[in-house]
This record gives C-alpha cells, sequence and structure tokens, in this order.
C-alpha cells in the first residue's frame, strides 16, 4: 500500500464539522480501486511549536508532514469558515510549503476545497474561493463539484459547485450531516480520485 497512489484529505476542525465531510470525501476516494484517502489535519498555531500545549481541534488523525502534501496525487483541503477565511492554522501549514512551490512538487495535481460554517451566509463560498487560490499558485487543477451531482439541485443546507459545505445552523452545536451534503462529498470524493489516477 505504500507505494499506492492517495490523495491527501487535508483539514482543520475545531467543532467536528469539517472533519465529518473529511471523512465522506474519504469514503469517496476509497470507492475508487487503484487509490486510496489518507487523512490528516494541521496542529494548532502555538502547539505547532510547543508538543506539550493541548490542540483545541477536534480529530484523532495525524499531523500532516510536508512531505505527505509533496508525494500526494491529489487533495483535498477543508476548513470551517473564519470571517469569510480558511482557519488560521490551515493557512499557517500552508504558508510553510515555499519548498514545495519552489520545486513545482504539486504542478498539475488535482485539487478540490471544502467548509463548514454555522450559518447559511456565514461566508462558505469566499472560503472555499480563497482557498482555491494557495492552490493555484502551486499549479494545481482546481475541481470543484459538477451539476451532474443532483444533490447540488436539492440541498436546502450545504453543498455548492465550488466544494462541499455543511451549515450547522445559528447558534447550534454540531449537527449531523444532512444526505445530501453526505452525497456531495462523496461524490467530490470519487471525482478528485478518479481525476488524480487519470492525471498520474
Amino acid at each position: 500500500m505504500t507505494n499506492e497512489p492517495y490523495v491527501l484529505v487535508l483539514y482543520y476542525s475545531t467543532g467536528g464539522a469539517t472533519k465529518s465531510l473529511a471523512m465522506e470525501i474519504a469514503r469517496g476516494i476509497d470507492s475508487v480501486s487503484g487509490i486510496y484517502p489518507k487523512i490528516r489535519t494541521v496542529p494548532d498555531i502555538y502547539s505547532a511549536h510547543d508538543n506539550t500545549a493541548p490542540s483545541t481541534a477536534k480529530s484523532a488523525h495525524p499531523f500532516c508532514a510536508k512531505e505527505e502534501l509533496r508525494l500526494c496525487s491529489g487533495l483535498s483541503m477543508g476548513s470551517g469558515t473564519r470571517f469569510g477565511n480558511m482557519a488560521a492554522q490551515l493557512k499557517y501549514f500552508i504558508d510553510s510549503t515555499a519548498d514545495i512551490w519552489s520545486g513545482n512538487q504539486l504542478e498539475g495535481k488535482p485539487a478540490s476545497v471544502f467548509c463548514s460554517s454555522s450559518s447559511m451566509h456565514g461566508g462558505q463560498e469566499s472560503t472555499l474561493l480563497s482557498m482555491m487560490i494557495p492552490l493555484l499558485h502551486h499549479g494545481m487543477l482546481i475541481t470543484g463539484v459538477p451539476y451532474s451531482v443532483r444533490e447540488l439541485e436539492l440541498t436546502r443546507t450545504g453543498g455548492s459547485p465550488y466544494g462541499p459545505s455543511h451549515v450547522t445552523g445559528e447558534g447550534k452545536t454540531f449537527v449531523e450531516l444532512s444526505q445530501d451534503e453526505v452525497e456531495i462529498a462523496r461524490k467530490a470524493g470519487e471525482r478528485i480520485a478518479r481525476l488524480a489516477l487519470n492525471l498520474s
């Protein structure tokens, strides 16, 4: 399995919703033979320098090593919305990848993005679009969710052509993904897996 190509599912989640999306995207990737998902998260910024500091991230997944990003065949990257942008913890990790950028090591690989927010108009689309920017600088090929995924027409919560998403709802703690959100995430995972195989 070590030589088998993989899609890196990289996320940061504090409430659990973005992690749930990551898991569904991974299930979609796993449905494609010949490639597998590698799920990783990033540490809190202060704990990146102090291993004794607790992380607020809700995750049982290991922290991503830059080598895992460099060697991936595709990338699906997710975050909760922070004022219409990705979480600082994920941005901090991406900002550390200048050496990968300078070597063009992600160029030509497919990438997708996903996010969650507490409200319907909490900045999901701007978060998804802004997460694409550093991936474009890396020369990655951005893929979204096409309208052949019929759940895009049906969803009353998360999901967009820019990438899978989840809406928890104002003032609520974590709410399970809707069935439409699950299907959009799984189909997005399957799509990036197939693209990664075709391009590798």
